[in-house]
């Protein structure tokens, strides 16, 4: 096995060969793997549910890889740039104009909360990590974190050659982060419940992470419930899910501005400051809505702006991202094979085209709604064994954060257009780092 520990840390021979073993263990090596076995087991535990496995993750054949992807510890840094670039722009009073401008009114409404568990994606490429899109609800977190705990290495030395940062106590960052969304608005006031709330959410893929996020919850002394978004009523100055006041709800819901009518109680809740909401509107509006990416690509619009050029310089990683209007269309239409089209407020690749599969009349819809049309950028591979053959699956990279910190990486592996859980083999993997 390649050993890059024969080269001082952080020298530039050591960071290209990092990369080059990366590459090379995503392609061949299968020395690490799950023992899914050991997981479910972990999971049940973690559930106090010794049926949970068999009611909800064996019929979710495609939840979890059975291989890891490895990644060069340099990439980690970098995506770790863009997040702070964005995290830092997202605090600029000249950016946040820019940003409102597009966003709706909800989102000028600030409580106080930063975004719990937001998401970064990414695409990993020869000139390095690309930022694909930001997540506001950004599911996996708690599945990830149990998924590294159940990797099984086929000897010791694998098992201290590469490292697997988690995060080592999770309940306890789980709860800190609800903890400190819930002081920033209400300060030392006592939190006693905290709703997971998604519409239809017994429906939902990632319907056993809220469950095991319930329980989390519970082990740090805090009442915890999954509540579907359109159940929730306002009264008396408080949010309710039937007879049940709710103090904190971790939103999981793709109406980002809560601009429905099922969820009309939860945003009067929320203005009225009778709820904390997190992530919400003004999170989503500030760091999430595809069109600042327009803004975030630009290193010189950023510097404009009030960023240092420091920190403009990871604009480098985001793709160059623009508005679609009906003065470039045509431009864009003849650019289109190179370009994937978004919906500014799209969510889980709903509604999203590849230019080369863009017929006219799809071109019709894009140009009248409200898209953006951003540089395509392939997934890197990761290769797996299926049925005794080695098959290439796509792969790319989560971050999952709170205020700018990165707590934990995870990767997904699919075929298709997008992620989906679907793929024989795919599913959610650890990120080793080398």
């Amino acid at each position: 096995m390649t050993h890059v520990a024969a080269l001082p840390p952080g020298s530039d021979g050591a960071l290209k060969l990092s990369a080059l073993v990366a590459g090379r263990l995503n392609a061949s090596c299968f020395c690490i793997n799950l023992d899914r076995e050991r997981l479910y087991r972990e999971i049940e535990r973690e559930a106090h549910d010794p049926e949970f496995s068999a009611t909800y993750l064996r019929p979710r054949e495609h939840l979890f890889s059975n291989v890891p992807l490895f990644l060069a510890r340099r990439d980690l840094d970098t995506m770790r740039d863009i997040v702070n670039l964005v995290e830092a722009a997202a605090r600029l009073p000249a950016y946040r104009d820019v940003a409102l401008s597009w966003a709706p009114d909800i989102a000028r409404f600030d409580a106080g909360p930063r975004g719990a568990f937001m998401g970064y994606d990414f695409h990993l490429t020869p000139e390095g990590p690309k930022l694909i899109e930001v997540n506001t609800n950004a599911g996996g977190a708690i599945l990830n974190a149990l998924l590294a705990k159940a990797q099984r290495a086929c000897c010791s030395e694998i098992e201290r050659a590469f490292r697997l940062p988690l995060m080592a106590e999770f309940d306890a960052a789980l709860i800190g982060m609800f903890k400190t969304e819930w002081e920033l608005q209400r300060g030392r006031a006592p939190l006693a419940r905290i709703a997971i709330v998604d519409d239809g959410p017994e429906e939902q893929y990632l319907y056993p992470e809220f469950l095991l996020a319930v329980e989390a919850v519970r082990r740090q002394g805090i009442d915890a419930l999954v509540a579907d978004g359109g159940a929730l009523r306002f009264e008396h100055g408080k949010l309710w899910l039937a007879d049940t006041p709710i103090d904190l709800v971790y939103n999981r819901l793709v109406d980002f501005s809560l601009g429905r009518p099922e969820h009309a109680p939860l945003r009067e809740a929320y203005l009225n400051g009778a709820v904390v909401v997190t992530p919400n509107p003004r999170n989503h509006a500030l760091l999430a809505d595809k069109r600042n990416l327009t803004v975030l690509c630009d290193r010189e619009r950023l510097v404009q702006l009030g960023l240092p050029p420091s920190l403009a310089d990871a604009a480098a990683g985001i793709p160059q991202t623009q508005r679609v209007t009906a003065e470039n269309a045509a431009e864009l239409w003849g650019a289109r094979k190179s370009l994937f089209f978004k919906p500014a407020t799209g969510h889980g690749a709903k509604a999203v085209y590849r230019g080369d599969k863009v017929t006219r009349g799809v071109w019709q819809e894009i140009v009248a709604g409200d898209y953006v049309a951003q540089v395509r950028v392939a997934p890197s591979e990761r290769m797996i064994q299926l049925d005794g053959n080695r098959e290439p699956r796509k792969a790319d990279v989560r971050l999952f954060t709170y205020d700018g910190q990165v707590l934990l990486a995870a990767a997904r592996l699919y075929q298709g257009q997008t992620t989906n859980f679907r793929t024989p083999g795919g599913g959610f993997a650890p990120v080793f780092f080398i």
